[in-house]
């Protein structure tokens, strides 16, 4: 049986501050500078360098001011605040790029689906072919006050409306413009042909739209779909949605679960099981050597923030984690946030989540030499069914320097990681398939201007 090679992402943020809370006062650390775009394009070829699938950049709307009620700590550790828009950042790393794929998040409760199709095909245009969307709902209320609403939607309403979304811009990608429409005759003055081109007229409970989509067919038309989802509910939309879903657990066992889960969803709508790539998030520190990796582990937590990392993650479960005493449970009951990170830590208390969050994050952390970090990557793909890992950063772009120059060659060397890029668009390398998306996928109803009512 031949062994799966793993996929890989660098998890990053157009921010400071983004997982790993507190490192930005690292000396190695170049955070501070996320508003020069030179800092953007080093990680684009550095990443690129060490044949990475894509850099996957996470974003939220508004604040995290839910720990001690305000944004005190979360200003002062730049607790992904300030942040940028991520979609700004994508041209130019496109442009010193040829391979590199670029996922983006967007929150679709606070856009409108026509202009943002257009945004999303402007990017797979210029790009080449490289662009993939991390469909998000949101879980701030800060966010919904921001937005002139009262507070977020409850949590199946929020992805009931994401449903409907995804139809609109479906209708627009796929089936607005027949693969022919384009003509480009200078000879006979003819750029576009009409009858080819065709307008949607999509009347929902969420939204009303009647138009033609604004750009002509992109490579991949609908750009490589992500999703990040344990909920009940956020599985099912994975099933029927995702291709690429983000989820997190604490072993190998638990995440073969939730990977059977998502792969079972996909089946019950109508795709096959491998229709999805599951990806997990986790940390590296490697050296040469284990002791060496130890040791750069213990001067690593010298400036990590535990504190802030449950300001964090006090935002995401909607309670004030303050509140309570050190060894005092927590229960977390109903929330608008993240339903699935809620229920899953429900009885921990905060000592507790200060020793898990000694790094300034909860996610999974790998010490080791190239050998040790190798083994356990593998150990989490094979025994997890997963395909591949959303790799944060530490320090930036040190953690990546690290993983590519140490790690890389390792998993090469056991054929467990390729040595080279293939052609095609992102889902192409992703799937090794057809750059569009597969004909059993929901989107594909509406192609050729089919039923796009």
């Amino acid at each position: 049986m031949s062994q799966k090679q793993i996929l890989l992402n660098a998890f990053n943020m157009n921010c400071v501050g983004h997982i790993h809370h507190g490192m930005w006062t690292h000396p190695q650390d170049r955070s501070v500078d996320f508003n020069s775009l030179d800092y953007w394009l080093d990680l684009a070829r550095l990443l690129e360098r060490g044949l990475f699938d894509g850099l996957f950049i996470a974003d939220i709307l508004g604040v995290y001011d839910v720990y001690q009620q305000g944004i005190g700590l979360t200003a002062k550790e730049s607790i992904q605040l300030p942040v940028n828009d991520p979609l700004m950042l994508i041209s130019g790393m496109a442009s010193v790029t040829q391979h590199l794929g670029f996922g983006v998040t967007a929150n679709l409760s606070y856009e409108a689906p026509y202009p943002f199709a257009r945004r999303l095909s402007t990017l797979d245009h210029l790009t080449k072919g490289r662009i993939g969307w991390n469909i998000v709902t949101g879980y701030l209320d800060s966010a919904a006050r921001a937005m002139g609403q009262q507070q977020l939607l409850a949590h199946d309403r929020r992805y009931d409306q994401a449903d409907e979304f995804l139809d609109v811009t479906y209708k627009l990608w796929e089936g607005s413009w027949q693969d022919d429409a384009l003509v480009q005759d200078k000879a006979h003055r003819r750029y576009a042909d009409a009858s080819k081109i065709h307008q949607i007229n999509h009347q929902g409970e969420f939204y009303q739209v009647q138009g033609y989509h604004l750009s002509s067919p992109s490579p991949q038309r609908t750009p490589l779909l992500f999703q990040a989802g344990s909920s009940a509910r956020g599985v099912q939309f994975a099933g029927r949605h995702a291709e690429c879903s983000f989820v997190n657990a604490a072993s190998p066992a638990a995440m073969r679960e939730q990977s059977t889960r998502l792969r079972q969803a996909a089946v019950e709508a109508g795709r096959h099981p491998d229709d999805l790539r599951i990806f997990m998030g986790v940390s590296v520190i490697v050296a040469p050597t284990e002791r060496e990796a130890q040791e750069k582990h213990k001067s690593y937590l010298e400036y990590a923030s535990p504190e802030a990392g449950i300001a964090h993650f006090s935002s995401s479960i909607g309670l004030d984690l303050a509140a309570f005493e050190l060894d005092e449970p927590i229960q977390t009951g109903d929330t608008r946030a993240i339903e699935s990170v809620s229920k899953a830590f429900s009885g921990w208390t905060r000592r507790r989540l200060l020793e898990q969050h000694a790094m300034g994050s909860r996610y999974p952390l790998i010490v080791g030499n190239p050998s040790q970090v190798a083994d356990a990557l593998i150990t989490w793909i094979d025994e997890g069914d997963i395909d591949g890992f959303n790799l944060t950063r530490i320090l930036n772009p040190q953690s990546y320097r690290d993983f590519i120059d140490l790690v890389v060659p390792e998993l090469q060397q056991r054929g467990r990681f390729k040595t080279a890029y293939q052609p095609g668009s992102l889902r192409h390398k992703i799937f090794q398939q057809q750059d569009r998306l597969p004909d059993r996928h929901p989107a594909a109803r509406w192609r050729d201007g089919v039923n796009l009512r």
